[in-house]
């Protein structure tokens, strides 16, 4: 069963130099990139859990306390949608803008707003954590905002990128991309 959410693209990874944003369809919303390999393994443990819970939610119904089987259920569903929403956090570009998508929150940013997008070196946060290491990271500069007033869209090490240097680089030069080909709309 194909899981369309789980990869990225693959004409990205198909597409000629010369030829940036290979899309038939570019009002669609996607990710430049695919989802790494610590986003997905927190993604597969939190599933892993949910199994549990599942499990749980069945012993607990069969023993005849339904109430009870029910509620456990549904945290069940709940976990199960968090991971779904854990796979779905990035970076994520169309013709309308460009869409950063947290577990929380997500924000979207019109191309007309977009002053720059461009790569800095930086302190960045380690895996989301409060720890910041030096790394790099794609920024976008909104020209409704104070030029220093930077917001970090992928770095070096958070969950997609880290200990993978090209793939932040092939990612970052697609937003960049996309922000240049819209920009001028």
């Amino acid at each position: 069963m194909p899981l369309p959410f789980l990869t990225a693209d693959r004409a990205f990874d198909e597409a000629a130099d010369d030829l940036a944003l290979p899309f038939d369809d570019r009002d669609h919303w996607r990710r430049p990139y695919r989802p790494g390999p610590w986003r997905v393994g927190a993604a597969a443990l939190v599933l892993l859990l949910a199994s549990f819970v599942l499990f749980a939610a069945v012993i607990i119904a069969v023993a005849g306390a339904l109430p009870g089987g029910a509620i456990t259920f549904g945290g069940a569903v709940l976990v199960i949608l968090c991971a779904l929403r854990l796979l779905r956090v990035g970076v994520w570009v169309s013709a309308h803008g460009l869409r950063r998508v947290s577990f929380f929150r997500t924000g979207t940013t019109p191309w007309a707003q977009v002053a720059a997008v461009r790569t800095v070196q930086q302190p960045v946060r380690w895996l989301g954590l409060p720890r910041t290491v030096q790394g790099q990271a794609l920024v976008l500069v909104r020209a409704d905002r104070a030029p220093d007033d930077l917001t970090p869209l992928l770095t070096t090490h958070n969950a997609d990128f880290l200990a993978r240097m090209e793939a932040f680089d092939r990612a970052a030069d697609s937003v960049e991309v996309w922000a240049d080909e819209y920009r001028r709309v």
